[in-house]
């Protein structure tokens, strides 16, 4: 198991006791998940806020640390001799403990004793919301609050601190975040290569998957890899892919440390570009590296997702898809028809970093207001960027032909939308361009290796 040196987790625990200062912090990690029968399990993941601050990625382990003293106690088992016969022998927990930083080691069953020895002296515990089913048990069991209110009684003060320690990215962080892109970067090398007419989507899924692996890479989510790029999370690969279309791939890797990587990527199933796809591909390019310039402390997300939004209705009024003023276009939420997702998100130790604390936590500060019109309202990070942010940039544009019919069925957007010329780009599909970006004191950097996007790359990539 590799790990941070212990000094790493030590200083995290301290500087998130001294921003709580005073109670309980309690960190739950997660279980194993029985798939269809208790030993047939999911692939183990750790919750990643006991990632952050312990380091494990074993299961059965929760962890509490004083925030008055800032000692930190580990809660877990050793293995049975049973354990050993059918898993092998492991680095003992207790070793690992002392790698993390971590002294006093006691057994799981001491867990529910201590917490409630913690209430008794009317201290605050302090509590991230749960998002799996042993979360909510071991509550309800230990400090009786009903499923239904838990996350409401959540700590917002931890919520709050941990954002704040987990938002900004150290050097050594950065550093996993680039190998789990590096490892991405060379899946989305093997998909483009690997790519032809007549193949089914999950053909060139198994190559995207096996060269995860052959990289000590895990997916980081869902591989999205589809002919139908108009579905913007499609996650079955059934499609046989044929000469003329156009295939989204988003995927990523997370690498033996749980950092993520998310890159997508849009190329030609024959390896050539339409001039109806380079028209429409050229677009959500530049939209992409016009707001990857952008990035830098001190300006919001929000800001660079509605300029993006407004090169899109630049080039699509160009196009003839659009008229009338561009701005009043912006403000009415008329972009949201062709992209009608957010342009990036958090990343880190989750793929969307740290949603499971509220995704209005994350992406959002106080007294800033979320839209409710479709595009904008979805947009995940919306707030003012600071340095050591780590973020995804990926518009897209989508021709969705459900949707189209329905806003022309309702005469929305009818002084802007050239509705008729949409209707030959019924089977165009979607583009998306992804890319992985830090904010820097001085504006930004993309992380890892650079992986080809424009069109010349893309077709000499696909010919050999």
């Amino acid at each position: 198991m590799r790990l941070f040196d212990k000094e790493v987790y030590i200083q995290r625990r301290k500087e998130l006791a001294a921003k709580i200062g005073n109670g309980v912090i309690w960190i739950m990690g997660n279980n194993e998940s029985a798939m269809n029968y208790k030993d047939n399990t999911y692939p183990y993941r750790q919750n990643s806020n006991f990632l952050y601050y312990f380091g494990i990625n074993q299961s059965d382990l929760n962890a509490v640390i004083d925030a008055d003293t800032g000692e930190a106690i580990l809660f877990g088992h050793e293995l049975t001799m049973d354990d050993i016969i059918w898993m092998g022998e492991v680095e003992k927990l207790s070793s690992l403990a002392e790698k993390v930083g971590v002294t006093n080691l006691q057994s799981p069953e001491k867990l529910q004793s201590y917490i409630k020895e913690y209430k008794s002296k009317s201290r605050n515990i302090h509590y991230l919301p749960p998002y799996r089913l042993e979360h909510f048990e071991i509550i309800k069991n230990i400090l009786n609050i009903d499923f239904n209110i838990q996350k409401e009684n959540a700590s917002i003060e931890l919520i709050k601190a941990v954002i704040a320690q987990r938002s900004i990215k150290t050097a050594i962080e950065i550093a996993e975040m680039e190998k789990s892109v590096n490892i991405t970067k060379a899946m989305h090398l093997n998909a483009m290569q690997s790519t032809n007419p007549n193949l089914h989507e999950y053909e060139v899924v198994s190559e995207i998957v096996k060269t995860c692996k052959e990289n000590n890479g895990y997916p980081a989510y869902g591989i999205i890899f589809s002919v139908r790029g108009e579905v913007l999370h499609n996650h079955h690969h059934y499609n046989l892919m044929k000469d003329g279309q156009l295939v989204i791939n988003d995927s990523g890797a997370e690498n033996d440390m749980c950092y993520a990587g998310d890159i997508t990527r849009t190329f030609p199933v024959n390896g050539k570009f339409t001039q109806e796809q380079k028209d429409i591909y050229s677009i959500v390019l530049e939209m992409e590296k016009e707001s990857i310039k952008l990035v830098k402390p001190d300006i919001t997300y929000r800001d660079i997702h509605l300029n993006s939004n407004k090169i899109l209705l630049q080039r699509f009024t160009e196009l003839g898809f659009l008229k009338g003023n561009v701005e009043d276009m912006l403000t009415q939420g008329v972009a949201g028809l062709f992209m009608p997702h957010g342009l990036g998100h958090m990343i880190g130790l989750d793929v969307h970093d740290m949603e499971d604390l509220g995704e209005n936590y994350v992406g959002y500060e106080e007294g800033q207001e979320r839209a409710t019109y479709l595009g904008l309202k979805s947009l995940r990070l919306g707030r003012t960027l600071q340095t050591g942010f780590t973020l995804t940039v990926e518009p897209g544009i989508y021709f969705i032909p459900q949707l189209i019919e329905k806003y022309k069925s309702e005469n929305k957007f009818i002084d802007f939308v050239n509705y008729q010329k949409l209707i030959p780009y019924y089977n165009f599909g979607g583009i998306r361009v992804e890319d992985n970006v830090v904010v820097t004191s001085e504006g930004y950097k993309v992380l890892g290796d650079y992986i080809p996007k424009e069109i010349e790359e893309i077709e000499t990539l696909m010919s050999n």
